[in-house]
């Protein structure tokens, strides 16, 4: 079955424009003119991604991702008229899974829309040894998309979920930031180093509340790894 994406702006010409860039490409594309309405679209229709607007009437596209953060961990692609890296930063940091500035391409918000779901998506297990699942006090089960802390479950969006994994799998590798853009995204997709240093942050901020303060490590001038996730002592 198709995949749904709800598009929520409060400009009808951009809905429908990407309404048929997204349904074009395969995909089910349902619109929302406001926060509001995006909120009573995701209980009723259950999509599988949000393209969020960031500046709207009633409800604005920050306080609705605050509101089903806290829910779950659908994906959300935002949309900002505003090339200003405190509202991109803020909005990875809620829970946002990448961001696009207006005025954009159609294709570039179907490209980052497809490579969401395509990450989100359960793939069939490769013939190779399996990587690894657990490390210290943290724990990883790749099918379920769930991480533990001890047995404390942390409310991940499909982005972190990723970048966690693939520390996981190579805990005494340092990756780079463009090495982590390449592997989320695949080699030449423009998106800013800011971007992941957020979702580290975001992470990292996470798994401090459950006590594990040591999750990522960084390595100053080459890039990220794993931590020891052994909490406090």
């Amino acid at each position: 079955m198709p995949q749904t994406v709800l598009v929520v702006d409060d400009d009808p010409h951009i809905r429908q424009l990407l309404v048929f860039a997204l349904e074009k490409a395969g995909l089910t594309a349902l619109e929302a003119a406001d926060g509001e309405a995006a909120l009573v679209a995701v209980a009723d229709a259950r999509p599988d991604i949000l393209v969020l607007d960031i500046n709207m009437p009633k409800l604005d596209g920050l306080e609705v991702c605050r509101r089903l953060r806290a829910k779950g961990d659908m994906p959300i692609l935002f949309l900002s008229s505003r090339d200003d890296e405190i509202d991109r930063v803020l909005g990875i940091e809620l829970g946002g899974d990448d961001y696009v500035v207006k005025p954009f391409s159609p294709r570039e918000v179907v490209a980052r829309v497809t490579a969401i779901l395509r990450r989100a998506r359960p793939t069939a297990a490769a013939p190779s040894a399996p990587s690894p699942r657990e490390h210290g006090r943290l724990s990883l089960d790749p099918d379920s998309w769930t991480a533990r802390w001890d047995e404390t479950p942390a409310e991940l969006t499909v982005t972190e979920f990723q970048i966690l994994r693939m520390l996981l799998g190579a805990p005494q590798k340092v990756f780079s930031r463009d090495a982590i853009i390449d592997r989320l995204h695949g080699p030449g997709f423009a998106i800013t180093d800011r971007t992941i240093d957020s979702h580290i942050r975001n992470l990292r901020s996470k798994f401090a509340k459950l006590g594990g303060d040591d999750l990522v490590e960084t390595r100053p001038g080459v890039g990220y790894r794993l931590g020891p996730c052994r909490g406090a002592s």
